[in-house]
């Protein structure tokens, strides 16, 4: 489940002859995808729309959503969420008001920003892409008919990237690669932990994770250090795969019939680009362990806890 080697039995299927217009028809389902309003979450959401689901454009600007939502021929709506605020987590999880959600797509994120807080004190980084997504997640989690797909990063394997539980903030210290390093890693240890909890609650609801290789958005554009943008430009230009790209691994796991904790990514040299398929993660983010202890601690620092039941009252919906 937690490997460290592509999965051979997938990739000459996957590879680079799979694309969006292979996505099944989606009709009469529900897909929630965070940070929709540009880049890869843009683009994900109007594959989405596409091919018939419809889709709720979860923003932290109404306007700049209802600006993207224009863009999107299909079904969508916009709702309000910033991942940086437990209370507008919450309050979008109580506005959802019993709608199944098929397609949960935790793609919001937060790139290697200089020093900042969340609304509730956390490092921004580790704030908004896992403690959002995680509170986000287990609020909707009564609602989620098939999976819960995470955005997560090759940078989990870098800037010696752990969890760091002695001081997740980084008050001591803080360094913005090896913040986002931990967020990212927490991300991939989040989708271990949900599937593990899921399957043994009987749900069929799956949790997977995907990374969209080295994709040129406007993520990278709010890296903090000059010097980092400075390489960023560089790479974008020369190196980077588009959005449309970059968003494939993102559909093939919220779509293609994979197990539970997958991740899936580029098929390319160093997973930078190419065709989506199942690729390996770090032995860091492959512990067990490690995932149920950042479970525990995500569960004390958001006051959001595993909805009890909630495998049984997902099933009921099927």
């Amino acid at each position: 489940m937690a490997d460290n080697t592509k999965s051979k039995s997938t990739s000459k299927s996957t590879s680079k002859t799979w694309d969006a217009s292979r996505i099944p028809d989606l009709s009469g389902r529900t897909a929630v995808v965070t940070g929709a309003n540009s880049g890869i979450g843009l683009t994900a959401a109007a594959a989405l729309a596409r091919a018939g689901a419809h889709v709720v454009l979860a923003v932290r600007d109404l306007e700049r959503g209802r600006v993207a939502a224009a863009t999107v021929t299909g079904s969508t709506e916009v709702r309000r969420l910033d991942l940086a605020d437990l209370s507008s987590v919450r309050e979008f999880a109580d506005a959802w008001q019993g709608r199944p959600v098929d397609l949960l797509i935790n793609n919001a994120g937060v790139m290697m920003l200089p020093e900042q807080r969340t609304a509730d004190g956390f490092e921004m980084q580790f704030g908004t892409n896992h403690l959002g997504h995680f509170a986000l997640t287990n609020l909707l989690l009564p609602y989620v008919t098939d999976r819960v797909v995470t955005l997560a990063s090759g940078a989990h394997r870098l800037f010696d990237a752990r969890i760091r539980f002695e001081d997740l903030d980084f008050t001591s210290g803080y360094n913005p690669n090896r913040a986002y390093a931990q967020s990212k890693l927490a991300n991939l240890l989040f989708t271990l932990e949900l599937q593990r909890r899921l399957a043994q609650a009987g749900s069929p609801v799956r949790a997977l994770a995907a990374h969209p290789g080295y994709a040129a958005t406007n993520l990278q554009s709010h890296a903090g250090n000059p010097v980092a943008r400075g390489f960023m430009k560089i790479g974008n230009r020369f190196l980077a795969q588009d959005d449309k790209a970059g968003a494939l691994p993102t559909l093939y796991a919220a779509t293609q019939d994979l197990p539970g904790a997958s991740y899936v990514g580029p098929d390319g040299r160093g997973e930078m680009r190419g065709g989506p398929t199942l690729v390996g993660r770090s032995a860091a983010a492959s512990d067990p362990d490690v995932a149920r202890r950042l479970w525990t601690v995500s569960e004390e620092l958001t006051g959001v806890s595993w909805p009890l039941g909630a495998g049984e009252r997902v099933a009921a919906q099927r």
